[in-house]
């Protein structure tokens, strides 16, 4: 699994997740749930402990990296966010072509960026944002992965304005491909970022961090 890490920026640090969190995830996530229709929080400690739970095993595993989200300005913890669906290529020596050293094998290939949730006092405050330039410039510039995957719930317009506001390219829609949080089946939208596009993707991120300041 890839090294555990501590992501800071301006507005916000991501911490890795761990049990410790749970009470402040607790009181973030009741501050109001009006916001997470289409969205899994937990609301009371009982269910979050499990949430961080199963996180904590996904990581374990390989297969995720959990955060929990601190603005520094209050310094609270307000949300929590994680890379997850981690994959690792089996490459030839040289990755990629032309590269003359090995690539370790902890450190995956592609990464999908989900589970975020803020409380409402955060949203639409640059938490996210930042957030968001944070985690793909370590998946971007530390691992150097190819791609990073975001999706939401199709009817989960917010979320998807969210998404392309920082760079996400629409894939298409998974018909079918889950049951979502209010026990229907879900249909998801998927987004991609790729290497090439980066560049132009942290200038816009940055860009518009500089104008909510």
């Amino acid at each position: 699994m890839p090294p555990t890490v501590t992501l800071s920026g301006s507005r916000v640090r991501l911490e890795p997740l761990t049990a410790e969190h749970v009470d402040a995830l607790v009181r973030a996530a009741t501050e109001s749930r009006d916001s997470y229709q289409f969205t899994k929080v937990p609301a009371d400690r009982a269910a979050m402990a499990q949430y961080v739970q199963e996180a904590l095993a996904d990581q374990a595993a390989g297969a995720a990296l959990p955060f929990a989200v601190r603005d520094l300005a209050s310094d609270v913890v307000v949300g929590s966010t994680r890379f997850l669906d981690l994959d690792y290529w089996t490459w030839p020596p040289a990755w990629p072509a032309g590269r003359g050293t090995a690539r370790p094998d902890q450190i995956p290939t592609v990464a999908e960026i989900g589970s975020t949730w803020l409380a409402p006092s955060a949203q639409r405050t640059g938490c996210n944002r930042e957030a968001k330039l944070l985690l793909l410039s370590h998946a971007f510039d530390t691992w150097g992965v190819l791609r990073v995957t975001l999706k939401t719930d199709a009817r989960n317009a917010r979320s998807r304005r969210a998404i392309e506001r920082i760079g996400g390219q629409l894939e298409g829609i998974r018909r079918a491909h889950t049951r979502a949080v209010d026990g229907s089946v879900r249909d998801s939208a998927y987004y991609s970022i790729i290497a090439a596009e980066w560049p132009d993707v942290r200038a816009a991120l940055r860009a518009g961090l500089a104008a909510t300041r």
